[in-house]
């Protein structure tokens, strides 16, 4: 027989279907390729769905959730970062979520949530560094993008520095998840950072595509994105 569905799984359900978008469906569609089942609900709304959820049989919620639906996969990762759980029960959450991750914007903006990684660094690097090691290309960016956002500090920077340099995966989203981290590296750390340009530490793509981030940023000086762009490899 199968098992009712939960009030917050249709309440869930609900929201998403009463603020989904067409035309915001239409474009955000277009920002994540090969995704399909998109209902063009934001992500300030989605944030506020999460948080609400939390707070409630949030568990109910992820026994039913359709994975193939964008907005309840994206819901269970972000439900993960606002609920109160202890750190070994938030790493088997994680660990059966992670898998589940299929695009760059449901990695990034779950992600986001997890500031408990800031918390207790030493808590969660050996969780990511699993990640880092994984062959699968989102569980990789997952692992990047937690560094990115949590990590880049006085106390983990070259750590940070010396696990991206480790990071070798043919994958697209890997690669740019890779050359953002290093330009926030080197907005923070520009010193510390610069001598993988120097040294030729990247891949080519990796090389061109973390200078241009860097060059986009308001926080770099002038003289130190032309010296930058005399570093671009053809």
């Amino acid at each position: 027989m199968e098992k009712r569905m939960s009030d917050i799984t249709q309440w869930i359900r609900n929201e998403l279907y009463e603020n989904s978008d067409e035309g915001y469906k239409d474009f955000h569609s277009s920002l994540v390729p090969g995704i399909s089942n998109i209902l063009g609900v934001r992500v300030p709304k989605l944030r506020e769905i999460a948080k609400r959820a939390a707070k409630g049989d949030y568990r109910e919620f992820i026994e039913h959730v359709d994975t193939q639906v964008y907005e309840e996969l994206m819901l269970w990762g972000m439900i993960l970062g606002y609920a109160k759980l202890s750190a070994e029960e938030r790493k088997k959450e994680l660990e059966k979520f992670i898998p589940h991750i299929n695009n760059w914007a449901i990695c990034d903006c779950s992600c986001a949530t997890y500031k408990f990684m800031r918390d207790f660094p030493e808590e969660w690097m050996p969780f990511i560094k699993i990640y880092l090691a994984s062959k699968q290309e989102y569980e990789i960016r997952f692992a990047v993008v937690c560094l990115l956002d949590f990590f880049i500090n006085e106390t983990y920077i070259e750590q940070v520095l010396d696990l991206l340099l480790q990071v070798h995966h043919e994958g697209y989203y890997v690669k740019m998840a890779v050359a953002w981290a290093i330009s926030v590296c080197y907005v923070k750390f520009p010193k510390k950072t610069e001598s993988i340009f120097e040294e030729n530490l990247l891949d080519d793509f990796t090389h061109n595509k973390s200078i241009q981030k860097i060059r986009e940023s308001y926080r770099v000086p002038k003289e130190s994105k032309e010296r930058l762009q005399k570093m671009r490899r053809k």
